[in-house]
C-alpha cells in the first residue's frame, strides 16, 4: 500500500486521512504538534457554515454542483458524529435579504449548523477513535521539521520523533504551523501570495435583538456583506456568537485579542460578532500579517498588554471609556475587566478602518435595531489574519491543491484556501481525492 503522511490534525487532516483510509488503496500516518485532534477549530464553537462559497471559495476547485456534493457529504460526516439538523426558514430569511438589500447591504442565507465549545471536543473524540479504528495512525505531540527530497519528490518527512518514508504527503498545519513551515517551503520552492487580513472589533449586545433571527429564522451566524460610504471599503460580520461569550485569543510573541465562543448548554445574556474590514495591500508593503500584527502591538501597550474595551457612545464620540462608564454600562461585559482594559480604540486603528467600523455598524442597525445604541461593547484587536496562500498547479480550467512537488499537497487554512472548519474540511477531502485520481492514473501505465 501506498504512504500517505498527513501534517496537522485539524479538519483538513481529518477529512483527508477518512478519504484516504475508505479508498483502502493507503497506509496513512497524521503527524499533530498538540496534544489531541481538532485544531484550532477546536476552540470554537462549531458553527457549520454548509455553503460552497462560505470559508473559502470551492468553485476555484471543481463545478458548483460538485462541490455542493462534496458540502453534503461533510454534513453528513458531522450527523454521524451528533451534530443535529437543525433549523432554515427559506422565507423569512428571504424577508431579512430583502431587508438588508433595501439598506445597501448584502445578506446570505447559508445552511447552518452548530455544535457548541462545550460539545466540540466529544465530537472531535469520537471522529478521530473512528478513523483510528479503521486504520489511521496518529501521532500527537510530534513536530514536522522538514520533507525529504529525493530528486523532485519527498521520500521522507522529519519529525520530532524521528524520519517516516511516505510516497505522498498532504500538508494541512494550520495558520500557525504554516508559519513555523515557512522555512521548508521555501526551501521546496514553493510559490506564496499575502492573503488580506481583516482587521475590526468585537461587538457586544443584549441577546435580545437578534433572538428573531437566531431563533425564529434558524440563522446563528448571519453573515452581512456592506460596503462603507466613504471609502467603498468591504466590512462584513463573521463569527456571531448567540448567547455568547467574549474571550482572549493569542496571537503569538505575547499579542492577545479577542475572539467570541457559544456554548450549547449553557448561555450568557448577550451575543457577540466580529465586525471585519477587509485589507489588502501591494507595493511597497505586503505582508499583510505584519501590518495586522502592528495594530494589535498598539492595541495592547494601550491596553498595558491587554485589549481594549469600549462603549459604542464612547467610540463614536472619540473618547475614552473608563472603569466607571463599563461598570455602569448597560450591558454587562463577558470578558471581565482583569482581562481588557477601559480605553480608546480611535488612538489604536487607522482612521480608515475606524470610519468602515462607524458606518458599518450604523448600517448593521437598520436589520438589527439597537445594535447602534450607547451601550453596545466594542472589543479590539479583533483581527483575523490568513496564512500566506501556496501556489497550486491547474488543471482542466481548475486550481488544484497539487504543488509544483508532485506527490506533496496543500490544505485548510495553513495553505490559504480555507477560513473555517467546513472550508478547511472541503479541501482536506479534495487533496486526498487528487492523490486517489492520481494514484489510480499512475497504475494504469
Amino acid at each position: 500500500m501506498k504512504k500517505v503522511v498527513i501534517v496537522g490534525a485539524g479538519p483538513a487532516g481529518m477529512f483527508a486521512a477518512q478519504e484516504l483510509i475508505k479508498s483502502g488503496l493507503y497506509d496513512v500516518t497524521v503527524f499533530e504538534q498538540r496534544l489531541r485532534a481538532g485544531g484550532s477549530g477546536l476552540g470554537s464553537d462549531g458553527k457549520l457554515n454548509l455553503h460552497p462559497k462560505i470559508g473559502g471559495d470551492l468553485t476555484e476547485f471543481m463545478p458548483l454542483e460538485k462541490a455542493e456534493g462534496v458540502i453534503n457529504k461533510i454534513d453528513e460526516t458531522f450527523q454521524n458524529y451528533g451534530v443535529e439538523q437543525g433549523t432554515y426558514d427559506e422565507k423569512q430569511l428571504e424577508k431579512l435579504s430583502t431587508k438588508a438589500d433595501q439598506a445597501g447591504m448584502k445578506f446570505i442565507k447559508i445552511r447552518q449548523k452548530r455544535v457548541g465549545s462545550d460539545r466540540l471536543h466529544k465530537l472531535n473524540e469520537k471522529f478521530q477513535t473512528d478513523l483510528k479504528n479503521k486504520g489511521v495512525k496518529f501521532n500527537f505531540v510530534t513536530k514536522v521539521k522538514d520533507f525529504k527530497l529525493d530528486g523532485t519528490k519527498i521520500t521522507e518527512v522529519e519529525t520530532s520523533k524521528g524520519n517516516f518514508p511516505c510516497d505522498f504527503v498532504i500538508s494541512a498545519p494550520g495558520r500557525t504551523g504554516s508559519l513555523r513551515l515557512k522555512p521548508v517551503y521555501d526551501k521546496l520552492g514553493l510559490e506564496c501570495i499575502f492573503n488580506p487580513v481583516d482587521i475590526g472589533v468585537r461587538v457586544e449586545f443584549p441577546s435580545s435583538l437578534m433572538r428573531e433571527i437566531v431563533e425564529d429564522y434558524g440563522c446563528w451566524d448571519a453573515k452581512f456583506l456592506i460596503r462603507t460610504p466613504t471609502f467603498d471599503d468591504k466590512v462584513r460580520t463573521f463569527c456571531v456568537c448567540p448567547y455568547g461569550f467574549a474571550d482572549i485569543e493569542s496571537y503569538g510573541d505575547g499579542l492577545v485579542g479577542v475572539n467570541g465562543y457559544s456554548n450549547y448548554d449553557t448561555r450568557s445574556d448577550n451575543t457577540n460578532l466580529a465586525l471585519l474590514v477587509t485589507v489588502g495591500l501591494t507595493e511597497p508593503l505586503n505582508d499583510t500579517t505584519e501590518y495586522g500584527r502592528s495594530i494589535a502591538r498598539i492595541t495592547n501597550m494601550l491596553g498595558g498588554g491587554k485589549p481594549l474595551i469600549q462603549r459604542y457612545g464612547d467610540f463614536k464620540r472619540h473618547r475614552r471609556s473608563d472603569p466607571k462608564s463599563i461598570e455602569e454600562n448597560h450591558v454587562e461585559p463577558t470578558l471581565s475587566l482583569d482581562k481588557a482594559t477601559p480605553g480608546d480604540l480611535g488612538l489604536a486603528y487607522p482612521y480608515r478602518i475606524l470610519v468602515n467600523i462607524l458606518e458599518g455598524l450604523e448600517k448593521l442597525n437598520t436589520v438589527i435595531p439597537g445594535l447602534a445604541e450607547d451601550s453596545t461593547l466594542l472589543y479590539g484587536p479583533e483581527i483575523k489574519f490568513y496564512a500566506r496562500r501556496i501556489i497550486t498547479i491547474e488543471k482542466g480550467g481548475y486550481k488544484t491543491l497539487q504543488t509544483n512537488v508532485p506527490n506533496l499537497f496543500v490544505a485548510g487554512d495553513g495553505a490559504g484556501v480555507s477560513r473555517g472548519i467546513v472550508g478547511a474540511a472541503a479541501s482536506g477531502m479534495i487533496a486526498a481525492r487528487e492523490i486517489i485520481q492520481l494514484y489510480r492514473k499512475l497504475r494504469t501505465y
